[in-house]
């Protein structure tokens, strides 16, 4: 079985040195099932209440640009909120090791007797880490507060749930766009395919299958595809 990366000291020196690889999948998968579940959900609806193809167009393309541009915007906010938070607590770190020393070895020390460490080894790690200033801070926030010292790019963030609501949200419009007939089958298929594919890539960084994994998110975008339609249908035989 092969390994997912070499070991040679070379190859290790560089890999650290360019630093944790900083992975958008979540923005990617977050936009890219949303803009595909809330667009063709709108379609849907609309099919189910009987409206005009332009009418549908009109409605889709409304929610695939406002709603795109909103969800960008929610988690470039919520990025910056969580890099804001970081800082916070690590300038309470900062205070703390300067005015309290040693309690905060003390927290150093619990943390790693807590993992098994103890006696001679014990003290020397404590040393070792609270010896340079920024380490000592570093292990603070991630053992106390669960945080590492890679932060996410509020930017990139933002950029990849906006591309991907827009490239997956564009699917179920296509059909309408170019005013193909059965738009409705049409865009069914093609919005489950999109569901599916989001899934399957989704497996790579997972341990599920990816053919499970694709299946899990076109039940899911489906699902919500199904209730709309329903909304629709229902308020059509309301107004009709």
């Amino acid at each position: 079985m092969p390994l997912e990366h070499s070991h040679a000291p070379d190859d290790i020196a560089d890999r650290l040195r360019d630093g944790p690889n900083i992975s958008y999948l979540r923005d990617w998968v977050y936009g890219g099932i949303d803009g595909a579940v809330t667009t063709f959900a709108i379609v849907a609806g609309s099919l189910g209440a009987n409206l005009s193809s332009t009418i549908v167009l009109i409605l889709g393309l409304a929610n695939l640009l406002a709603d795109g541009f909103s969800m960008a915007a929610a988690n470039y906010s919520g990025t910056k909120t969580e890099e804001a938070d970081y800082h916070r607590l690590q300038s309470i770190e900062e205070k703390h090791i300067r005015l309290e020393p040693d309690g905060e070895r003390e927290e150093i020390r619990q943390i790693y007797k807590a993992k098994g460490y103890e006696g001679q080894e014990l003290e020397s790690l404590v040393a070792i880490i609270t010896s340079r200033r920024q380490t000592w801070i570093e292990t603070m926030m991630q053992e106390e507060y669960g945080l590492g010292s890679a932060q996410r790019s509020a930017m990139k963030a933002a950029i990849a749930t906006f591309a991907a609501f827009i490239i997956c949200g564009s699917l179920p419009l296509l059909p309408f766009v170019f005013g193909w007939q059965a738009s409705g089958l049409i865009t069914s298929l093609s919005t489950a395919c999109a569901f599916f594919l989001i899934g399957s890539i989704k497996a790579k960084w997972s341990t599920q299958s990816w053919y499970m994994s694709g299946l899990e998110t076109t039940a899911i975008g489906m699902a919500a595809a199904g209730i709309a339609w329903i909304v629709g249908y229902l308020l059509h035989g309301l107004v009709t």
